[in-house]
Protein backbone atom coordinates (compact mmCIF):
# COMPACT_ATOMS: atom_id res chain seq x y z
CA UNK A 1 0.00 0.00 0.00
CA UNK A 2 1.06 3.61 -0.68
CA UNK A 3 1.08 6.62 1.62
CA UNK A 4 -2.32 7.80 2.93
CA UNK A 5 -4.29 9.93 0.47
CA UNK A 6 -7.43 12.06 0.73
CA UNK A 7 -10.13 12.14 -1.93
CA UNK A 8 -13.24 14.32 -2.06
CA UNK A 9 -16.07 13.98 -4.54
CA UNK A 10 -19.54 12.70 -5.34
CA UNK A 11 -20.85 9.15 -5.41
CA UNK A 12 -21.61 8.21 -9.00
CA UNK A 13 -22.19 4.48 -8.49
CA UNK A 14 -22.53 1.94 -5.67
CA UNK A 15 -21.85 -1.79 -5.99
CA UNK A 16 -21.98 -4.29 -3.15
CA UNK A 17 -20.48 -7.64 -4.08
CA UNK A 18 -20.72 -9.98 -1.13
CA UNK A 19 -18.64 -8.52 1.67
CA UNK A 20 -16.90 -5.91 -0.49
CA UNK A 21 -18.31 -2.43 -1.20
CA UNK A 22 -17.23 -0.61 -4.36
CA UNK A 23 -18.12 3.07 -4.40
CA UNK A 24 -17.34 5.05 -7.54
CA UNK A 25 -16.56 8.69 -6.80
CA UNK A 26 -16.13 11.48 -9.36
CA UNK A 27 -13.35 13.58 -7.87
CA UNK A 28 -11.56 16.83 -8.67
CA UNK A 29 -11.68 17.45 -12.47
CA UNK A 30 -11.21 13.79 -13.34
CA UNK A 31 -12.98 12.33 -16.37
CA UNK A 32 -13.03 8.83 -14.85
CA UNK A 33 -14.26 7.94 -11.36
CA UNK A 34 -12.03 6.58 -8.64
CA UNK A 35 -13.23 3.32 -7.09
CA UNK A 36 -13.37 3.32 -3.29
CA UNK A 37 -13.02 -0.19 -1.85
CA UNK A 38 -14.15 -1.22 1.64
CA UNK A 39 -13.94 -4.83 2.85
CA UNK A 40 -16.25 -5.96 5.63
CA UNK A 41 -13.64 -8.24 7.12
CA UNK A 42 -11.22 -5.34 7.40
CA UNK A 43 -13.58 -2.71 8.82
CA UNK A 44 -17.17 -3.88 9.39
CA UNK A 45 -18.34 -0.51 10.77
CA UNK A 46 -17.04 1.38 7.74
CA UNK A 47 -18.49 -1.26 5.42
CA UNK A 48 -21.94 -0.77 7.00
CA UNK A 49 -21.65 2.98 6.44
CA UNK A 50 -20.60 2.93 2.79
CA UNK A 51 -22.90 0.07 1.79
CA UNK A 52 -25.84 2.34 2.62
CA UNK A 53 -24.45 5.54 1.11
CA UNK A 54 -26.85 7.32 -1.24
CA UNK A 55 -26.08 7.92 -4.90
CA UNK A 56 -25.02 11.53 -5.35
CA UNK A 57 -23.68 12.00 -1.82
CA UNK A 58 -20.63 14.20 -1.27
CA UNK A 59 -17.83 12.31 0.50
CA UNK A 60 -14.39 12.79 2.01
CA UNK A 61 -12.32 9.62 1.96
CA UNK A 62 -9.00 8.80 3.58
CA UNK A 63 -7.24 5.73 2.29
CA UNK A 64 -4.35 4.14 0.46
CA UNK A 65 -3.80 3.18 -3.15
CA UNK A 66 -3.20 -0.57 -3.61
CA UNK A 67 -0.10 -1.87 -5.33
CA UNK A 68 -2.31 -3.77 -7.77
CA UNK A 69 -5.41 -2.04 -9.11
CA UNK A 70 -8.39 -4.34 -9.77
CA UNK A 71 -10.87 -1.68 -10.95
CA UNK A 72 -11.37 -1.49 -14.72
CA UNK A 73 -11.74 2.28 -14.35
CA UNK A 74 -8.01 2.47 -13.60
CA UNK A 75 -7.97 4.24 -10.21
CA UNK A 76 -8.63 2.68 -6.84
CA UNK A 77 -8.45 3.66 -3.18
CA UNK A 78 -8.83 1.31 -0.20
CA UNK A 79 -10.72 3.41 2.32
CA UNK A 80 -9.72 3.69 5.96
CA UNK A 81 -12.08 6.52 6.82
CA UNK A 82 -15.17 7.87 5.03
CA UNK A 83 -17.06 11.02 5.97
CA UNK A 84 -20.45 11.78 4.41
CA UNK A 85 -20.44 15.53 3.92
CA UNK A 86 -23.88 15.87 2.28
CA UNK A 87 -26.67 13.59 1.08
CA UNK A 88 -29.33 14.24 -1.59
CA UNK A 89 -32.58 15.53 -0.14
CA UNK A 90 -34.59 14.30 -3.10
CA UNK A 91 -34.41 11.84 -5.97
CA UNK A 92 -31.76 12.84 -8.48
CA UNK A 93 -33.44 14.34 -11.60
CA UNK A 94 -30.87 12.71 -13.90
CA UNK A 95 -29.01 9.42 -13.66
CA UNK A 96 -25.46 10.21 -12.54
CA UNK A 97 -24.34 6.65 -13.32
CA UNK A 98 -24.83 7.49 -17.00
CA UNK A 99 -26.76 4.30 -17.67
CA UNK A 100 -30.10 6.01 -18.36
CA UNK A 101 -29.86 9.03 -20.68
CA UNK A 102 -31.80 12.16 -19.78
CA UNK A 103 -33.44 14.57 -22.19
CA UNK A 104 -31.39 17.30 -23.85
CA UNK A 105 -33.22 19.96 -21.83
CA UNK A 106 -32.68 18.13 -18.54
CA UNK A 107 -28.94 18.05 -19.13
CA UNK A 108 -29.11 21.85 -19.44
CA UNK A 109 -31.63 22.44 -16.64
CA UNK A 110 -29.51 20.38 -14.26
CA UNK A 111 -26.13 21.25 -15.73
CA UNK A 112 -24.59 21.55 -12.28
CA UNK A 113 -25.50 17.91 -11.66
CA UNK A 114 -24.78 16.72 -15.21
CA UNK A 115 -21.18 17.88 -14.73
CA UNK A 116 -20.66 14.72 -12.69
CA UNK A 117 -21.03 12.74 -15.93
CA UNK A 118 -17.61 12.27 -17.57
CA UNK A 119 -18.74 13.16 -21.11
CA UNK A 120 -20.41 16.40 -20.10
CA UNK A 121 -17.59 17.29 -17.71
CA UNK A 122 -15.10 16.69 -20.56
CA UNK A 123 -16.75 19.38 -22.70
CA UNK A 124 -16.06 22.05 -20.12
CA UNK A 125 -12.56 20.85 -19.31
CA UNK A 126 -11.87 21.07 -23.06
CA UNK A 127 -13.52 24.50 -23.21
CA UNK A 128 -11.24 25.76 -20.44
CA UNK A 129 -8.17 24.47 -22.30
CA UNK A 130 -9.34 26.16 -25.52
CA UNK A 131 -9.83 29.53 -23.79
CA UNK A 132 -6.49 29.24 -22.01
CA UNK A 133 -4.60 28.34 -25.19
CA UNK A 134 -6.18 31.23 -27.09
CA UNK A 135 -4.77 33.59 -24.48
CA UNK A 136 -1.41 31.83 -24.37
CA UNK A 137 -0.97 32.00 -28.15
CA UNK A 138 -1.91 35.65 -28.56
CA UNK A 139 0.03 36.83 -25.52
CA UNK A 140 3.12 35.04 -26.83
CA UNK A 141 2.70 36.96 -30.10
CA UNK A 142 2.78 40.33 -28.37
CA UNK A 143 -0.96 41.00 -28.20
CA UNK A 144 -2.37 43.02 -25.32
CA UNK A 145 -5.52 41.63 -23.71
CA UNK A 146 -8.10 44.41 -23.34
CA UNK A 147 -11.65 44.84 -22.05
CA UNK A 148 -14.12 47.08 -23.85
CA UNK A 149 -17.59 48.32 -22.80
CA UNK A 150 -20.56 46.00 -22.97
CA UNK A 151 -23.07 48.86 -22.65
CA UNK A 152 -22.74 50.97 -25.77
CA UNK A 153 -24.33 53.89 -27.60
CA UNK A 154 -24.07 52.40 -31.11
CA UNK A 155 -23.77 48.90 -32.50
CA UNK A 156 -20.79 47.80 -34.57
CA UNK A 157 -22.98 46.84 -37.49
CA UNK A 158 -25.31 49.80 -37.15
CA UNK A 159 -28.23 47.37 -37.24
CA UNK A 160 -31.33 46.76 -35.17
CA UNK A 161 -30.42 43.34 -33.74
CA UNK A 162 -29.44 44.79 -30.37
CA UNK A 163 -30.86 44.46 -26.87
CA UNK A 164 -31.73 47.94 -25.65
CA UNK A 165 -31.27 49.04 -22.05
CA UNK A 166 -32.34 52.11 -20.12
CA UNK A 167 -29.08 53.84 -19.21
CA UNK A 168 -30.23 56.43 -16.66
CA UNK A 169 -32.95 57.66 -18.98
CA UNK A 170 -30.86 57.41 -22.13
CA UNK A 171 -31.24 54.59 -24.65
CA UNK A 172 -28.22 52.29 -24.85
CA UNK A 173 -27.51 48.77 -26.05
CA UNK A 174 -25.79 45.57 -24.99
CA UNK A 175 -22.74 45.19 -27.20
CA UNK A 176 -22.86 42.66 -30.02
CA UNK A 177 -19.16 43.16 -30.78
CA UNK A 178 -16.16 45.19 -29.56
CA UNK A 179 -15.39 45.97 -33.20
CA UNK A 180 -15.40 49.75 -33.04
CA UNK A 181 -13.37 49.91 -29.83
CA UNK A 182 -10.69 47.47 -30.89
CA UNK A 183 -10.21 49.45 -34.10
CA UNK A 184 -9.95 52.71 -32.15
CA UNK A 185 -7.21 51.11 -30.05
CA UNK A 186 -5.13 50.64 -33.19
CA UNK A 187 -4.37 54.36 -32.87
CA UNK A 188 -2.31 53.66 -29.76
CA UNK A 189 -1.56 49.92 -29.43
CA UNK A 190 -0.37 47.72 -32.33
CA UNK A 191 -1.99 44.40 -31.32
CA UNK A 192 -5.00 43.72 -29.07
CA UNK A 193 -7.40 40.90 -28.27
CA UNK A 194 -10.45 40.48 -26.09
CA UNK A 195 -12.25 37.42 -24.75
CA UNK A 196 -15.72 38.43 -23.67
CA UNK A 197 -19.49 38.11 -24.00
CA UNK A 198 -21.62 39.39 -26.86
CA UNK A 199 -25.38 39.78 -27.20
CA UNK A 200 -27.56 39.33 -30.28
CA UNK A 201 -31.30 40.09 -30.28
CA UNK A 202 -32.26 37.90 -33.25
CA UNK A 203 -34.98 35.31 -32.59
CA UNK A 204 -32.68 32.39 -33.34
CA UNK A 205 -33.97 28.81 -33.41
CA UNK A 206 -30.93 26.94 -34.70
CA UNK A 207 -28.36 24.53 -33.32
CA UNK A 208 -25.52 27.02 -33.77
CA UNK A 209 -26.90 30.37 -32.56
CA UNK A 210 -27.30 31.81 -29.08
CA UNK A 211 -28.44 35.22 -27.90
CA UNK A 212 -25.57 35.46 -25.45
CA UNK A 213 -22.22 34.02 -26.40
CA UNK A 214 -18.52 34.28 -25.79
CA UNK A 215 -16.20 35.47 -28.48
CA UNK A 216 -12.62 36.26 -29.25
CA UNK A 217 -11.89 39.56 -30.96
CA UNK A 218 -8.46 40.30 -32.41
CA UNK A 219 -7.11 43.40 -34.13
CA UNK A 220 -3.60 43.99 -35.45
CA UNK A 221 -2.05 47.16 -36.83
CA UNK A 222 0.69 47.87 -39.34
CA UNK A 223 -0.32 44.91 -41.51
CA UNK A 224 0.90 44.50 -45.06
CA UNK A 225 -2.44 43.18 -46.27
CA UNK A 226 -5.29 40.86 -45.31
CA UNK A 227 -3.03 37.81 -45.64
CA UNK A 228 -1.33 38.78 -42.37
CA UNK A 229 -4.69 38.38 -40.62
CA UNK A 230 -5.51 35.10 -42.39
CA UNK A 231 -2.14 33.62 -41.39
CA UNK A 232 -2.52 34.63 -37.75
CA UNK A 233 -6.01 33.12 -37.51
CA UNK A 234 -4.89 29.87 -39.14
CA UNK A 235 -1.93 29.58 -36.78
CA UNK A 236 -4.14 30.34 -33.77
CA UNK A 237 -6.77 27.69 -34.55
CA UNK A 238 -4.13 25.12 -35.47
CA UNK A 239 -2.29 25.79 -32.19
CA UNK A 240 -5.44 25.56 -30.07
CA UNK A 241 -6.54 22.29 -31.66
CA UNK A 242 -3.05 20.79 -31.34
CA UNK A 243 -2.86 21.64 -27.64
CA UNK A 244 -6.36 20.24 -27.07
CA UNK A 245 -5.41 16.94 -28.73
CA UNK A 246 -2.14 16.79 -26.79
CA UNK A 247 -3.85 17.57 -23.47
CA UNK A 248 -6.84 15.25 -23.64
CA UNK A 249 -7.24 13.79 -27.13
CA UNK A 250 -7.19 10.15 -25.98
CA UNK A 251 -9.73 10.84 -23.25
CA UNK A 252 -12.02 12.67 -25.66
CA UNK A 253 -11.87 9.85 -28.20
CA UNK A 254 -12.57 7.23 -25.52
CA UNK A 255 -15.66 9.22 -24.48
CA UNK A 256 -16.96 9.23 -28.07
CA UNK A 257 -16.04 12.75 -29.22
CA UNK A 258 -15.32 13.24 -32.91
CA UNK A 259 -12.22 15.39 -32.58
CA UNK A 260 -10.02 16.73 -35.38
CA UNK A 261 -6.73 14.97 -34.77
CA UNK A 262 -4.77 16.62 -37.58
CA UNK A 263 -5.61 20.21 -38.51
CA UNK A 264 -4.00 20.65 -41.93
CA UNK A 265 -3.31 23.85 -43.86
CA UNK A 266 -6.51 25.76 -44.55
CA UNK A 267 -7.46 26.18 -48.23
CA UNK A 268 -8.25 29.76 -49.27
CA UNK A 269 -11.03 30.02 -51.81
CA UNK A 270 -12.61 33.23 -53.02
CA UNK A 271 -16.31 33.90 -52.76
CA UNK A 272 -16.50 33.54 -56.55
CA UNK A 273 -14.81 30.13 -56.42
CA UNK A 274 -17.09 28.93 -53.61
CA UNK A 275 -20.13 30.15 -55.54
CA UNK A 276 -18.95 28.19 -58.58
CA UNK A 277 -18.50 25.01 -56.51
CA UNK A 278 -22.02 25.33 -55.11
CA UNK A 279 -23.75 26.14 -58.39
CA UNK A 280 -21.90 23.27 -60.06
CA UNK A 281 -23.47 20.94 -57.51
CA UNK A 282 -27.15 21.80 -57.78
CA UNK A 283 -27.37 25.16 -56.03
CA UNK A 284 -28.82 28.22 -57.74
CA UNK A 285 -27.20 31.14 -55.92
CA UNK A 286 -26.85 34.63 -57.35
CA UNK A 287 -23.67 36.66 -57.00
CA UNK A 288 -23.86 38.75 -53.84
CA UNK A 289 -26.03 36.31 -51.89
CA UNK A 290 -24.76 35.09 -48.57
CA UNK A 291 -24.37 31.34 -48.16
CA UNK A 292 -27.19 29.78 -46.14
CA UNK A 293 -26.63 26.86 -43.71
CA UNK A 294 -27.41 24.30 -46.42
CA UNK A 295 -24.73 25.78 -48.70
CA UNK A 296 -22.25 26.02 -45.81
CA UNK A 297 -22.90 22.38 -44.91
CA UNK A 298 -22.25 21.31 -48.50
CA UNK A 299 -18.98 23.24 -48.62
CA UNK A 300 -17.96 21.67 -45.32
CA UNK A 301 -18.55 18.19 -46.70
CA UNK A 302 -16.83 19.13 -49.98
CA UNK A 303 -13.62 20.21 -48.25
CA UNK A 304 -13.77 17.45 -45.66
CA UNK A 305 -13.70 14.91 -48.47
CA UNK A 306 -10.41 16.52 -49.47
CA UNK A 307 -9.09 16.06 -45.94
CA UNK A 308 -9.36 19.71 -44.90
CA UNK A 309 -12.13 20.37 -42.35
CA UNK A 310 -11.13 24.07 -42.06
CA UNK A 311 -11.11 26.55 -44.96
CA UNK A 312 -11.27 30.28 -45.69
CA UNK A 313 -13.71 32.03 -48.01
CA UNK A 314 -12.25 35.36 -49.10
CA UNK A 315 -13.12 38.44 -51.20
CA UNK A 316 -16.78 38.72 -50.27
CA UNK A 317 -18.99 41.26 -52.05
CA UNK A 318 -18.61 44.60 -50.30
CA UNK A 319 -22.36 45.22 -50.25
CA UNK A 320 -22.81 42.22 -47.94
CA UNK A 321 -20.19 43.36 -45.42
CA UNK A 322 -20.08 46.05 -42.70
CA UNK A 323 -18.97 49.62 -43.40
CA UNK A 324 -15.57 49.24 -41.74
CA UNK A 325 -14.37 46.60 -44.23
CA UNK A 326 -11.97 47.86 -46.91
CA UNK A 327 -13.14 47.67 -50.51
CA UNK A 328 -11.30 45.55 -53.05
CA UNK A 329 -12.27 47.22 -56.29
CA UNK A 330 -15.78 48.47 -57.02
CA UNK A 331 -17.72 45.40 -55.82
CA UNK A 332 -15.51 43.15 -53.72
CA UNK A 333 -13.97 43.51 -50.28
CA UNK A 334 -11.04 42.31 -48.21
CA UNK A 335 -13.40 40.35 -45.96
CA UNK A 336 -13.23 36.65 -45.18
CA UNK A 337 -14.91 33.88 -43.21
CA UNK A 338 -13.33 30.84 -41.58
CA UNK A 339 -15.50 27.74 -41.69
CA UNK A 340 -14.79 24.45 -39.91
CA UNK A 341 -16.89 21.40 -40.68
CA UNK A 342 -19.34 23.57 -42.59
CA UNK A 343 -19.95 26.04 -39.76
CA UNK A 344 -18.77 29.65 -39.81
CA UNK A 345 -16.39 30.07 -36.88
CA UNK A 346 -14.84 33.47 -37.57
CA UNK A 347 -15.20 36.44 -39.86
CA UNK A 348 -12.84 39.32 -40.42
CA UNK A 349 -10.80 41.22 -42.90
CA UNK A 350 -8.71 44.28 -43.56
CA UNK A 351 -10.34 47.45 -42.25
CA UNK A 352 -10.64 50.79 -43.94
CA UNK A 353 -8.12 52.96 -42.06
CA UNK A 354 -8.36 56.10 -44.26
CA UNK A 355 -10.67 58.66 -42.67
CA UNK A 356 -12.23 59.96 -45.89
CA UNK A 357 -12.90 56.48 -47.26
CA UNK A 358 -14.35 55.28 -43.95
CA UNK A 359 -16.64 58.31 -43.86
CA UNK A 360 -17.79 57.50 -47.40
CA UNK A 361 -18.41 53.87 -46.43
CA UNK A 362 -20.74 54.94 -43.64
CA UNK A 363 -22.72 57.15 -46.01
CA UNK A 364 -22.87 54.41 -48.66
CA UNK A 365 -24.29 52.00 -46.08
CA UNK A 366 -27.02 54.49 -45.19
CA UNK A 367 -25.58 55.26 -41.75
CA UNK A 368 -25.23 58.68 -40.15
CA UNK A 369 -21.53 59.51 -39.59
CA UNK A 370 -22.54 61.75 -36.68
CA UNK A 371 -23.65 58.63 -34.79
CA UNK A 372 -20.11 57.28 -35.11
CA UNK A 373 -18.16 60.47 -34.38
CA UNK A 374 -16.50 58.99 -31.28
CA UNK A 375 -15.17 56.20 -33.53
CA UNK A 376 -14.31 58.29 -36.59
CA UNK A 377 -12.24 60.74 -34.56
CA UNK A 378 -9.67 58.00 -33.84
CA UNK A 379 -8.96 57.79 -37.58
CA UNK A 380 -7.75 61.41 -37.74
CA UNK A 381 -4.54 60.87 -35.81
CA UNK A 382 -2.29 58.46 -37.70
CA UNK A 383 -4.39 55.29 -37.90
CA UNK A 384 -2.20 52.56 -39.46
CA UNK A 385 -3.39 49.85 -41.89
CA UNK A 386 -5.02 47.20 -39.73
CA UNK A 387 -7.23 44.16 -39.75
CA UNK A 388 -8.63 41.52 -37.50
CA UNK A 389 -11.38 39.03 -36.84
CA UNK A 390 -14.11 37.97 -34.49
CA UNK A 391 -14.28 34.30 -33.56
CA UNK A 392 -17.15 32.54 -31.81
CA UNK A 393 -15.54 30.61 -28.98
CA UNK A 394 -18.70 28.60 -28.25
CA UNK A 395 -18.75 27.52 -31.89
CA UNK A 396 -15.05 26.70 -31.79
CA UNK A 397 -15.64 24.36 -28.85
CA UNK A 398 -18.59 22.87 -30.74
CA UNK A 399 -16.69 22.08 -33.95
CA UNK A 400 -13.43 20.94 -32.36
CA UNK A 401 -15.34 18.41 -30.24
CA UNK A 402 -17.79 17.46 -32.98
CA UNK A 403 -20.86 18.50 -30.96
CA UNK A 404 -24.23 18.72 -32.68
CA UNK A 405 -25.68 21.68 -30.77
CA UNK A 406 -23.95 24.81 -29.51
CA UNK A 407 -25.92 24.57 -26.26
CA UNK A 408 -23.82 21.52 -25.39
CA UNK A 409 -20.75 23.80 -25.31
CA UNK A 410 -22.21 26.40 -22.91
CA UNK A 411 -22.84 25.88 -19.21
CA UNK A 412 -26.04 27.91 -18.95
CA UNK A 413 -27.09 28.82 -22.53
CA UNK A 414 -29.24 31.83 -23.32
CA UNK A 415 -31.57 31.59 -26.29
CA UNK A 416 -34.98 33.09 -27.04
CA UNK A 417 -36.73 30.48 -24.86
CA UNK A 418 -34.22 30.09 -22.04
CA UNK A 419 -33.50 32.68 -19.37
CA UNK A 420 -32.99 30.24 -16.44
CA UNK A 421 -31.12 28.61 -14.88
Amino acid sequence: MSEPRQVTGWVSNVKILGKIAFIEVIDDLSLTPITIVVKKETNSELWELVSKVKLGSALKIEGKEPQQVVSKKGRELHAEEVQILAEPQDLLPIDVTGKTPASFDDYINYRYLALRLPKIRAVFVARSIIFQEVRNFLTSRGFLEVNTPKIVKAGAEGGATLFSVDYFGEKAFLAQSPQLYKQMLMCGVPRVFEVGPFFRAEKFSTTRHLNEGWGLDVEMGFINDVNDVLSLLEELVTHVNKRLVESMGDQLKSLGFNIIEDMKQFPRVTYDEALKILNSNGFDLKWGEDFDPKAEKFLGEYFQQQGTPAYFITEYPWDSKPFYIMRNGPQKSYAFDLDIRGIEIASGGQREHRYSELYRNLVDKGLDPNDFKFYLDAFKYGMPPHGGFGLGLDRLVMVLLGLQNIREAVLFPRDRFRLVP
